[in-house]
């Protein structure tokens, strides 16, 4: 008989990845709030609940969808998903939050079941942030280059718009690479690019077209 697949997480077919997401449905209530610059505390409640994950190469927190608009706090939906990026290894210890509710200073983030989602491995991958040292956006995509090089993936970059988060703690841009090959656009999101994956840099998803980017969050 085989493994018991961990609590709220699907059963996927097998991949090349050695990656995979998790994506927790968020049990949010009508009037439920984050601060608007949450990702320090989120990454904070993480590494409480899952002390591997900033160890892990690779992985990292996707951005959570909240709603768009000035203000110190955002408002969370049922629409809002909580996404992570683990090794496939680690994915059933990553599942068993479901249920659970993650601290966040004086808020409160209750996750539901998660699903886990296979890897898509386009031609044209996006990061809606990917850290930077300044706003230098020159530097900025040479290092991005220097980056693929050394993963072997020969890819055009396209640079967003610059970006400043978390009280100024975080800077960046939004980031997409264009003209991968299969086993090149695997490489990338696996690896991530720079710093800060904890805080949601870096991380790549599959997208359609090398469309404009820097789409505000």
């Amino acid at each position: 008989m085989g493994a018991k697949a961990a609590p709220g997480v699907s059963d996927v077919e097998p991949s090349p990845s050695s990656m995979i997401d998790l994506s927790f449905a968020v049990e949010a209530g009508a009037r439920d709030v984050l601060p608007r610059q949450h990702r320090q505390l989120l990454a904070e409640a993480l590494e409480h609940a899952l002390p591997w994950l900033a160890q892990s190469p690779g992985a990292g927190v996707h951005q959570l969808k909240v709603s768009a608009g000035g203000g110190p706090f955002v408002l969370l939906s049922r629409r809002t998903r909580l996404t992570l990026r683990v090794p496939r290894t680690h994915a059933a210890q990553a599942g068993a939050l479901a249920g659970r509710t993650l601290e966040l200073g004086a808020h409160r983030l209750p996750l539901g079941a998660a699903q886990a989602r296979e890897l898509q491995p386009y031609g044209t991958l996006y990061a809606h942030l990917v850290a930077a040292d300044d706003a230098d956006e020159a530097a900025f995509l040479s290092s991005a280059q220097e980056a693929m090089t050394a993963l072997g993936v020969p890819c055009r970059s396209i640079c967003g718009r610059h970006q400043v988060l978390e009280d100024g703690a975080l800077q960046g841009f939004s980031l997409m690479l264009d003209g991968l090959s299969h086993a090149g656009a695997l490489r990338v999101l696996e690896a991530g690019l720079g710093r800060h994956r904890r805080l949601g840099c870096g991380l790549f998803v599959g997208h359609k077209s090398a469309a404009a980017v820097g789409t505000p969050f």
